[in-house]
């Protein structure tokens, strides 16, 4: 007789069958039944597929969930990694897939026919159609998700425990469900969890619960308010102001529901610098001696008088009286708070204002500790940690640490203190140090971010800094003054948190009651009021945390977005500085309709939004309110644009007088003015038209050449030094002439079958490093000619100081066009004194030599893989053939390239 068992192992291998003697049973039922049941067992095993917010993160948790024993192996899409193990769930075996997107699957935007900001009236956007699109075309996520969530029985669900996360949690569902096998009962699952660490960890996954739809929900219903009134409001002002003005220097003239208020307060404090009006003021500064040989200023208890013949008289009386008298001494001890525990805004802002991190690289970099394990959730809202929270445990890792060691050491000596009772949100623990990190492990940033946590946490468990305040009053006459010094008793947290803490003044002499002391000086101090300075970053963050402007993970991104719109600049000491364009739109709104900049407005939408998350209100009539208030106020906004535009009248420059003439217009033959602030593009004054031209790079006129479609000149954009360049006829980058075109293509993908300039009489070969790439020549790149893709940023140099190269209308047996090379005789790399030769540059062995392939920096959409979606053409439509150049031998030669 045998017993056949199976051993689960942790591995991430198959579970190994060991066969034993058995006498329970008879031979035959017994092998039979065991053996059925055994392989019930090996073809019955559970999958269990978990999907995390970013592929460090997915690492971590398997790591520390298969106990180190996992295969990893590359995903579909060759961004996300996907980790296997066996283990058990649901007190089953399973198979367990960990893997992960990145950020957002879907994002939301109209339809395509909605995309066209000439043909579509902008308060159409409000009602618009609207769809979810993949948010990263290039990672193909959903087809991965459904890849590895095809016939999987459970899902588990590691995204982010925020409000974003929890609306990840259902895109990816959506991929998921479709393909996964139909079972009874509970399939997906949400892990809650609020730092990456082994014990945080295994306690998610034996607590799990459900994705929370509401949450979810409210994002849905934030991303469709804020395009449409975004969108509409921005392409309506973008389109008029642009259209009339040269000097803006911004590529889009934009609107947000929350970026706009965030602007009103930088402009509010500018008008306050503004209005301020200075006074002077005079203030008595008397100066007696101590018999301890030190000066004392004392502090005048009227502070200032604004009337100077008033401020003499004073100074005569204090000075006709020779002593000062010590009318009293007073001893206080007071105490200096520890922290609360640290929340997102409290860090972003103490990150600007003491470490000079800007609130957006400050979260980049918290995100990044955070997935490395470094800290917890950096995004959260609490200041109060739970009661069964392992203060001492996470005090005790600090121990270590070279610089605050031993202050945490001697606080767990003593015993550490009791946090103060802040904010709980529901969200998260505060900002926390998860493990022990070194600047060399670190550095730079991300240590000094790292390193303020620390401190932060330990000084929210340790005492309260007490000193005691002296105060001398004297008696000068009829007047009265003082002196005050402090000494500290107890520094307390301040011991570690060194920028808190109070000086201890040395300078403070005995004095008791009566003792009477000469007067050596009495100045009269000329001053003026000063105006309020520039708002920081750290204080325009407490303005939107009070008037409820964004969320604590959204901030940075709004104060991100009106820095690179040119709205402000950022002056040292990390000041807000509105630029004219920033102050004219404030100014613009509130003439036309002040709730528009204000907070208030956007915060009663985040109200709502809020109800959604909890369920107490309904979705659809929360979207429908805010924005049937939002198309009234924009239909007003557009009958009234005139009163903004007065005060763009003032400050800015009138199109027609701004830039320099460069080419000639094709409907009326005079020159177009080229206007060099962003965005960059060509204005006929005569024909009153304006015509986008590519950005980041220079535009310069292609040899008085025209395009034979519509007479416009032609002009060279170039990106310089190794960049690309291509040829752009104005009229065709803004009108297309051909369906497979879209707006924004140069030349260089131009299907026009005779032009000189276009991808059919300049293409060479299909691209070897994208799908829908073509090699074209580029005739401006003499002498040191070279080859672009006019899809993807990759690059050919060919034949240097060749003084002519032409595209043939041969083609080579590989597919691709044979070119005509001419050189001077002094510098002809040809063999026999040749000067000219014709050939293809991947077959030809005199050519061959000749090529080198390299990248080009190039972030103009132009220039983005896949644009080209209608269809590729080859260069048959002249030739009868298109340039078939096999993929792999395209692979072959570019690691001859060098």
């Amino acid at each position: 007789m045998v017993r056949i068992s199976v051993e689960q192992t942790t591995a991430a291998k198959p579970p190994v069958c060991h066969v034993e003697e058995c006498q329970k049973f008879p031979r035959s039922q017994s092998f039979e039944a065991l053996f059925t049941a055994t392989r019930h067992h090996l073809f019955t095993m559970k999958t269990v597929l978990m999907v995390a917010e970013k592929p460090s993160l997915a690492q971590s948790i398997a790591k520390f969930l298969s106990k180190g024993q996992m295969s990893t192996r590359k995903g579909l899409n060759g961004a996300c990694s996907v980790h296997e193990y066996n283990g058990q769930f649901n007190k089953e075996p399973a198979k367990f897939k960990m893997t992960s997107v990145c950020g957002h699957v879907m994002s939301l935007d109209f339809h395509h026919k909605f995309n066209n900001w000439d043909a579509v009236d902008p308060q159409e956007l409000f009602t618009a159609t609207t769809l979810k699109k993949e948010a990263n075309e290039k990672l193909q996520m959903p087809k991965f998700l459904k890849h590895e969530g095809k016939g999987v029985d459970y899902v588990v669900l590691w995204l982010d425990c925020d409000k974003e996360g929890e609306n990840i949690c259902f895109e990816v569902l959506d991929c998921i469900k479709p393909v996964m096998n139909k079972r009874a009962g509970k399939t997906v699952f949400r892990a809650k969890f609020s730092a990456i660490t082994e014990t945080d960890i295994s306690a998610a996954m034996q607590r799990l619960g459900d994705p929370n739809q509401n949450e979810a929900r409210s994002v849905d219903a934030r991303q469709e308010l804020d395009l449409r009134i975004g969108c509409a409001f921005t392409r309506f002002q973008t389109k008029y102001f642009q259209g009339k003005y040269g000097d803006l220097d911004s590529a889009l003239i934009s609107y947000g529901p929350c970026q706009t208020p965030t602007l009103g307060f930088c402009v509010k404090r500018h008008d306050q610098i503004q209005a301020f009006k200075p006074e002077t003021y005079w203030v008595l500064k008397p100066q007696v001696h101590h018999p301890s040989g030190q000066l004392m200023t004392l502090e005048w208890e009227r502070a200032r008088v604004f009337d100077k013949e008033v401020a003499v008289v004073f100074q005569k009386m204090v000075k006709s009286s020779k002593l000062a008298t010590v009318i009293g001494v007073s001893k206080k001890e007071k105490a200096k708070q520890r922290p609360l525990a640290l929340n997102t805004v409290e860090m972003l802002r103490c990150a600007s204002s003491g470490l000079n991190i800007g609130p957006q690289q400050c979260m980049q970099i918290a995100e990044r500790l955070y997935t490395q394990g470094y800290i917890s959730y950096p995004r959260t809202e609490t200041t109060h940690y739970p009661e069964n929270f392992d203060l001492k445990g996470v005090l005790r890792q600090q121990q270590s640490n070279p610089v605050w060691g031993s202050f945490v050491h001697d606080l767990l000596e003593k015993g550490m203190n009791k946090p103060r009772k802040g904010h709980d949100a529901g969200d998260h623990p505060p900002i926390t140090p998860m493990k022990p990190a070194k600047e060399a492990e670190l550095g730079g940033d991300a240590w000094r971010l790292y390193e303020f946590i620390a401190i932060s946490f330990i000084a929210s468990v340790s005492y309260d800094c007490k000193y005691m305040q002296t105060t001398v009053n004297f008696g000068i006459g009829q007047e009265r003054f003082s002196f005050s010094g402090k000494t500290v008793t107890s520094p307390g947290f301040t011991s570690v948190m060194l920028w808190q803490a109070v000086s201890n003044d040395e300078r403070m002499p005995p004095c008791q009651k009566d003792d009477t002391y000469e007067i050596t000086e009495v100045k009269l101090e000329e001053r003026q009021t000063s105006p309020p300075d520039y708002l920081t970053e750290s204080e325009l963050i407490s303005l939107m945390e009070k008037h409820g402007i964004g969320t604590d993970a959204s901030i940075p991104v709004h104060i991100n977005n009106i820095c690179e719109r040119n709205y402000v600049q950022v002056l040292s000491g990390r000041k807000l500085c509105p630029t004219p364009l920033g102050i004219v739109l404030v100014h613009g709104y509130q003439k036309i309709d002040s709730q528009l900049v204000l907070p208030t407005m956007r915060s009663a939408v985040e109200q709502q939004l809020n109800l959604i998350a909890l369920g107490k209100v309904d979705f659809d009539s929360v979207l429908q309110h805010a924005l049937g208030i939002f198309t009234r106020k924009f239909a007003y906004f557009v009958q009234t644009i005139t009163s903004m535009d007065e005060l763009f009248e003032v400050s800015f420059t009138k199109l027609k007088d701004s830039g320099k003439p460069m080419s000639r217009c094709g409907k009326c033959n005079r020159y177009m003015k080229y206007i060099n602030a962003k965005p960059s593009r060509l204005h006929c004054a005569h024909c009153n038209e304006t015509y986008s031209l590519p950005q980041n790079g220079t535009i310069k006129l292609f040899q008085e050449l025209k395009c034979p479609l519509d007479d416009f000149e032609l002009v060279v954009w170039s990106t310089g030094g190794k960049g690309k360049s291509t040829s752009v006829c104005p009229f065709c980058y803004n009108h297309p002439p051909f369906p497979e075109m879209h707006k924004g293509m140069g030349c260089n993908q131009c299907t026009h079958p005779t032009c000189a300039h276009s991808e059919e009489s300049l293409g060479v070969a299909d691209c070897s490093e994208c799908e829908n790439g073509s090699l074209v020549l580029d005739p401006t790149s003499g002498p040191k000619w070279k080859l672009a893709c006019n899809k993807c940023n990759l690059v050919v140099h060919v034949f240097d100081d060749a003084t002519k190269v032409s595209v043939t209308d041969q083609e080579c047996d590989c597919g691709s066009t044979l070119l005509n090379v001419d050189y001077s005789r002094t510098k002809s790399p040809l063999p026999e004194d040749k000067t000219q030769h014709q050939g293809c540059i991947f077959c030809d062995p005199l050519l061959k030599p000749l090529v080198k392939l390299s990248h080009a920096v190039s972030k103009h959409p132009m220039y983005k893989v896949g644009r080209g979606r209608g269809g590729r053409r080859g260069r048959g439509s002249k030739r009868g053939k298109g340039r078939g150049r096999p993929k792999d031998k395209m692979s072959q030669l570019a690691s001859y390239f060098v």
